[in-house]
């Protein structure tokens, strides 16, 4: 994509703005900012010209209460990578950086993106080396039961409705999206969903495009009710509560004919029996204090690396380079080696480098070294920390075990 043409684009957005008798104003593009309104437009600092490098740059965009933001990408162009992992532009649910809602590099254009709520933040990084011209998006408001094809998401609060991807179903979905529909029912009610019509990218492990469904409103990996791709509809799915959360998400890859799903309100029934109390997750603030009855376990795992690798939410190979005591946990960073299985941890990018962050709820159990390679298999809580319990699979990584894992990684648990 040429400078050229990013002035042509920037141009033709001013006109369409001249057209609709608003007054000419020419967008300065900084670093970041604060934007409000009904509308608005936002770019990477100096667009159309290069981006700079090394540079990070957020921007927070509110629009009035009671309304949605939908942000449409009219311009990209970053270096391109398979992963974004060198030049990015993220989009986050709110103003945290809890809900990613999709990250892009190179040239494809991904669908409108859509908040939960009345904010949304966009963050662009940029390393040391390839630029582009960078990006240039708008920002309008919504009502959150706006229905169209133009975008995917949103805030379902009806009876009952229907929920699909982009495109469906005259073409695949588009690259590079990410949608969260949430439904909200009255709270003495539950929700049930049925898909119709179901086909998103195949792999064993649901890495690359899928579907996950969650109670409450968050994407919360303790709280997911399951994971799903392919062509075979999931089953029926009722709701613990009122609210639950559907993401479906694509890569920058392959694509398929996508799905139509419906959703209907109906009384909640009281359980018989109380729900026994989870016992596998943590907290995920600042400090995790784990039990004593849980830091009492022998400290190791059973089992075999194959039923160990299917059991757990993640599992990495890299170098302990931070170890750090917190209470009777310890807190660690990796720096990877490999990812033969990522789930919900969240990776962190540094150019060329990948890390992650590690919880070990009980100090000394397993026993990690800081300087030492590990092979790491263990649950990820809802803040994107991997979790290390003393019965997790933890070894020394050896070049052997590289093969072994690759074949996991590819076939069916």
């Amino acid at each position: 994509m040429s400078g050229a043409r990013a002035w042509a684009v920037l141009g033709l957005l001013l006109a369409a703005r001249l057209s609709r008798q608003q007054p000419p104003e020419r967008p300065g593009f900084t670093c970041g900012g604060v934007l409000t309104g009904e509308s608005g437009f936002l770019g990477s600092e100096g667009f159309p010209g290069v981006y700079p490098p090394n540079s990070k740059c957020t921007w927070k965009i509110t629009v009035p209460k009671g309304k949605v933001v939908v942000l449409h990408f009219r311009y990209l162009d970053l270096e391109s990578d398979s992963l974004c992992r060198y030049d990015f532009v993220d989009v986050y649910n709110g103003h945290g950086s809890g809900q990613r809602l999709g990250r892009f590099c190179g040239t494809f254009r991904p669908g409108a993106l859509v908040s939960g709520g009345n904010k949304m933040l966009v963050q662009m990084v940029s390393d040391a080396n390839t630029a582009g011209n960078g990006f240039m998006a708008t920002f309008s408001a919504a009502e959150p039961n706006e229905r169209g094809d133009q975008y995917c998401g949103g805030r379902l609060e009806r009876p009952s409705g229907s929920f699909k991807t982009p495109n469906w179903p005259d073409r695949d979905y588009p690259a590079g999206v990410t949608c969260l529909w949430h439904i909200l029912a009255p709270k003495n009610q539950v929700i049930e969903v049925k898909f119709e019509k179901f086909d998103v990218e195949r792999d064993n492990y649901c890495r690359y495009d899928y579907v996950a469904v969650f109670n409450g409103g968050e994407a919360n990996d303790a709280r997911r009710v399951g994971k799903y791709c392919g062509d075979s509809p999931p089953a029926p799915i009722v709701s613990e509560r009122n609210e639950l959360l559907i993401q479906f998400f694509s890569d920058l890859s392959l694509t398929a004919d996508g799905f139509i799903g419906h959703y209907k309100f109906r009384p909640r029934k009281l359980p018989t029996t109380a729900a026994p109390t989870v016992t596998t997750t943590f907290a995920t603030t600042t400090g995790v204090r784990p039990t004593v009855a849980t830091c009492q376990q022998k400290c190791r795992w059973t089992g075999t690396l194959e039923s160990n690798y299917c059991s757990s939410n993640f599992v990495i190979a890299g170098t302990i380079i931070t170890a750090v005591a917190r209470g009777g946990s310890l807190h660690a960073t990796v720096s990877l080696i490999n990812i033969y299985k990522e789930g919900t941890l969240a990776i962190q990018q540094a150019g060329k480098n990948m890390s992650a962050k590690l919880v070990v709820v009980c100090r000394q159990c397993p026993l990690l070294r800081r300087g030492q390679n590990y092979i790491i298999m263990g649950q990820v809580g809802d803040d994107g920390r991997g979790r290390v319990m003393p019965s997790s699979f933890v070894m020394l990584f050896k070049t052997k075990n590289h093969k072994l894992l690759n074949a996991l990684e590819h076939r069916q648990c």
